[in-house]
């Protein structure tokens, strides 16, 4: 199953614990970036990094597994140079809007739904995706 790109998950320090404008996890994302997708640390900067929203997800994987989340939905539209960590990441699969609502492509409940409540909505504006913004 594909998902998204990476998880920002906060270490427990002051630098990636600041709340102010999300500064917190925009920092812990840019080390996720580098640590998940390789993507060094000088291409993305926690600037780069726009702060959407919070959600809390709530799905059932299969019988046994389900997901339980508080997030922080953060965008980069930033060319970049990818080296994946095998440890962290098998593949990866760019697609557009159109190839993720036919659903040919196995995708997590998680990706589903952020899609269908934010990324449909949001996908039309990625060049100033300022209007969907929602600072809590």
């Amino acid at each position: 199953y594909f998902t998204d790109s990476c998880c920002s998950h906060p270490l427990y320090n002051p630098a990636e614990l600041e709340e102010n404008d999300a500064i917190g996890v925009r920092r812990a994302a840019q080390r996720h970036l580098q640590a998940e997708l390789g993507i060094p640390g000088e291409q993305i900067s926690p600037e780069d990094i726009v702060f959407m929203t919070i959600y809390h997800h709530k799905a059932k994987s299969d019988r046994i597994w389900g997901e339980h989340d508080i997030c922080y939905l953060l965008l980069v539209r930033k060319n970049v140079t990818v080296n994946l960590d095998p440890s962290e990441k098998k593949s990866i699969l760019y697609l557009s809007q159109e190839e993720l609502r036919e659903g040919e492509v196995k995708v997590t409940p998680w990706l589903r739904t952020i899609a269908e409540k934010f990324l449909y909505r949001w996908w039309p504006h990625l060049d100033d995706v300022t209007q969907f913004v929602e600072l809590h």
